[in-house]
């Protein structure tokens, strides 16, 4: 994740980056609320993975939706709204990670994931980013007194923070996962072997318990309708024991969208009560699935190696 040196940023593609960045942008946008937020992880993943020298694209390229959002509802709103949201959370964001980037280590010394730090900086991030949303609903509020008697500013507060928490980790460990998928040696990929029968079965199990959850979903209620959104943990554990970090966040990612789709109201109590307990599983999956992903990383380079031909062997079995 280190930056090369450039000589020249063309302003084209300084545009192009920041038309892209905008699009998907809008796009998690459009699919996200107040406790689901998946902003914040398209926002992580780009500043992580984005050299610094197109940041300024990525300043751009969410500047532009948010001062037009502010602008459209600043009748509404009020006009200290507007200027709080036509603050792009990204600029809160780039001097964390920037520090993280450039003084601590995104990678440990046996070139795994510090999955840790990575952890810690997106709860900072989902700090600003709820802090800043908070900001603009305590004005709207002082701007039309009486307008939302239901709305509690610090209940909306918490609502952010977690929904900006749990957006990051659907996306931004998935996107690494698929980083380290592409950029590993074929023979080193942590996928490797992965459609062998039992591991086939392993996933086709995993994706079939997703799709019985959405589909039930919407005919159960109460404790069977919790019970049936906490399950979307299981898959979650099952593929970070057998893939390592890798596998428990592409697992995570298909499970947090799977608990959205089972929202009907907002802010509703047992649905925000089951994404604390995904957002959890999640973080714990990540920093248990580091060991495990090392131990199989092991695993394949012995295997490579009994492969080659000089040792005559075979490889290790599934």
């Amino acid at each position: 994740m280190q930056d090369a040196e450039p000589k020249r940023i063309s302003i084209g593609a300084l545009m192009a980056i920041a038309a892209a960045y905008a699009a998907c942008y809008e796009l998690t946008q459009h699919v996200s609320f107040s406790h689901w937020n998946l902003s914040s992880g398209l926002r992580l993943s780009a500043l992580m993975l984005v050299p610094r020298r197109y940041w300024p694209a990525l300043l751009l390229g969410e500047t532009l939706p948010v001062i037009e959002h502010a602008v459209l509802f600043a009748p509404r709103f009020g006009l200290n709204w507007a200027l709080v949201t036509g603050i792009p959370v990204i600029a809160l964001c780039m001097p964390v990670v920037a520090l993280v980037r450039r003084k601590l280590a995104l990678h440990r010394a046996d070139g795994s994931l510090n999955i840790g730090l990575i952890l810690a900086t997106t709860l900072v991030c989902a700090l600003l980013n709820a802090g800043l949303n908070d900001l603009a609903l305590r004005a709207a509020l002082a701007a039309s007194p009486g307008a939302w008697p239901d709305l509690d500013a610090r209940t909306y507060f918490f609502a952010y923070l977690l929904g900006s928490y749990l957006g990051a980790l659907t996306l931004t460990p998935s996107i690494l996962a698929l980083k380290t998928a592409f950029d590993a040696p074929a023979s080193l990929k942590w996928l490797h072997g992965g459609l062998r029968p039992r591991t086939a079965a392993l996933i086709v199990a995993a994706a079939s318990g997703m799709l019985a959850v959405g589909l039930l979903a919407s005919h159960t209620q109460d404790g069977l309708l919790m019970a049936l959104r906490l399950s979307v943990a299981l898959p979650v554990l099952a593929l970070t024991l057998r893939f390592g970090w890798q596998g428990g966040a592409l697992a995570g990612l298909v499970a947090s969208v799977v608990l959205a789709t089972t929202s009907t109201t907002l802010l509703d109590p047992p649905m925000i009560n089951a994404q604390i307990a995904l957002a959890f599983v999640l973080s714990g999956a990540l920093l248990i699935g580091i060991p495990i992903a090392r131990i199989k990383m092991a695993r394949l380079t012995r295997a490579r190696a009994l492969d080659d031909p000089a040792h005559g062997g075979t490889a290790v079995s599934d």
